[in-house]
């Protein structure tokens, strides 16, 4: 199949410093920044990149978080401030390709070796907040629901800044992580839960959670 989108990787981040949180929440890798020349990206993502709760924000399936330099200028507009690469704890801040309009399942090729798959949506928590300092700041992310994309890697590689990302066809089931993360529906759980168990889909753990609650608000 022939791909269907072509962007840019304009920067590549990871950690900068680690530093306490004041949420109780231990130890943060939030603050990442830009890095000039070719990284090496694996299983866990970033390489000397740190992930800090690889219970909720980690782990191999969501090893790397993309944000888009389009929705980076929506959140520059609404606060009157830069948002530079890197200041929501993204590893790669892409152009000309969607990353919240992502399809649960669909592979990204970045540069010549990397394949990456989308996973899950970015969920917004107190650590993000107290690094924005922005009132009602979890509220306010949740409903502008440009979030981003997590991703787990299926190929590993080395990525630069200016790397282009060719994204490949989208799977039929059409859901995005943006449209599940502002508006799931018990037939996107039966979907995506019949795709994972028929072996056609392989869905992040993080999805349990969000399962049992969606059909439990059916009820």
């Amino acid at each position: 199949m022939n791909p269907t989108a072509e962007g840019t990787v304009l920067a590549l981040c990871r950690v900068h410093q680690l530093a306490a949180t004041q949420t109780g929440f231990g130890v943060t890798a939030i603050d990442k920044r830009p890095v000039p020349g070719t990284v090496d990206i694996r299983k866990y993502g970033v390489f000397g990149d740190v992930q800090g709760d690889r219970e909720h924000h980690g782990g191999p399936d969501q090893a790397v978080y993309a944000y888009s330099q389009a929705d980076a200028d929506f959140w520059s507009r609404e606060l009157g401030r830069a948002i530079p690469p890197g200041l929501f704890g993204e590893n790669l801040r892409t152009q000309g390709v969607e990353t919240t309009g992502a399809v649960i399942g669909q592979r990204w090729r970045v540069g010549r070796h990397l394949l990456l798959e989308a996973t899950s949506p970015r969920v917004p928590c107190a650590t993000f907040a107290e690094r924005m300092g922005e009132p009602q700041w979890v509220r306010r992310f949740t409903e502008a629901g440009r979030v981003g994309v997590y991703f787990r890697v299926l190929h590993k590689g080395k990525v630069q800044a200016g790397d282009s990302i060719t994204v490949e066809p989208a799977p039929a089931h059409g859901i995005t992580v943006g449209k599940f993360f502002s508006n799931p529906t018990v037939e996107d759980v039966h979907t995506l839960q019949a795709l994972h168990d028929a072996g056609e889909l392989t869905l992040s753990a993080h999805y349990d959670k969000y399962f049992r609650r969606i059909l439990k608000s059916d009820v």
